[in-house]
């Protein structure tokens, strides 16, 4: 088996570092010498590793001052016609999205009355509803608790539920059309905390009702992001 050079061994230790947050947002990383000293190898080396991060758009050179650590915020795009999607964001700023299902059950309609409303439904409507982690590069950025309406979606696969929800109602040939949405900033619960691997960071809540093509409602979703790695955008064109 081929041994690993230095340079990739260098990168892959600094990447650890920045998913694990040893290494956080605008940390500088050691200094070419001291990784130097610290590998035994070459400035050659050493550079060629950094010039690999910076190519990945995981550090920057700043002259005179060293390499850091960029800020890595997910930018989420609030133009009408986004449809919300995690994993949508994760891909469209290079992470790889993912899902850890904490608890399922099947609900009432009765026993959650903003939900049956929001989703037009009645007192003995059956109602999926799930808790994920939602997860960038294996990093926890948002905890979302979701309510989908049992009328318009039967039966869920379990599985599905650790990836794209929408990549699956895709495929059972719905449409989605878009979303009523409110945001506020809220402080953490203990269980989100430990969820989230925060401590006092503020969340960013999202909660939406989300409907189909032919305009029935079908999901109920309040997601709360970590306010240290997601950043919500907005843009608007104004008429003369």
């Amino acid at each position: 088996m081929a041994k690993q050079p230095i340079y990739v061994k260098i990168m892959s230790d600094i990447e650890n570092q920045i998913k694990d947050e040893t290494l956080k947002s605008g940390d500088q990383i050691p200094t070419e010498k001291e990784l130097c000293e610290f590998y035994n190898t070459s400035r050659m080396t050493v550079n060629k590793a950094i010039s690999r991060l910076c190519e990945k758009n995981l550090i920057e050179r700043i002259a005179g001052k060293g390499s850091f650590v960029k800020e890595h915020r997910v930018i989420k795009n609030l133009q009408l016609g986004t449809n919300g999607s995690f994993s949508d964001d994760m891909i469209a700023t290079g992470k790889v999205p993912g899902s850890k299902l904490i608890e399922y059950k099947l609900v009432k309609g009765k026993e959650v009355p903003h939900v049956k409303h929001a989703l037009k439904l009645k007192d003995d409507d059956f109602i999926h509803y799930f808790v994920r982690v939602r997860t960038g590069d294996g990093i926890p950025i948002a905890i979302s608790y979701t309510y989908l309406s049992a009328s318009i979606i039967p039966t869920i696969d379990i599985q599905i539920l650790e990836g794209s929800l929408y990549k699956y109602i895709n495929k059972l040939g719905y449409s989605i059309d878009g979303i009523d949405a409110e945001y506020s900033a809220v402080l953490p619960t203990d269980k989100q905390k430990e969820l989230l691997q925060v401590d006092q960071v503020a969340l960013f809540k999202s909660e939406h009702v989300t409907f189909l093509s032919d305009g029935r409602p079908f999901e109920y979703i309040s997601t709360y992001y970590r306010g240290d790695q997601y950043t919500y955008s907005l843009k608007t064109v104004f008429d003369e």
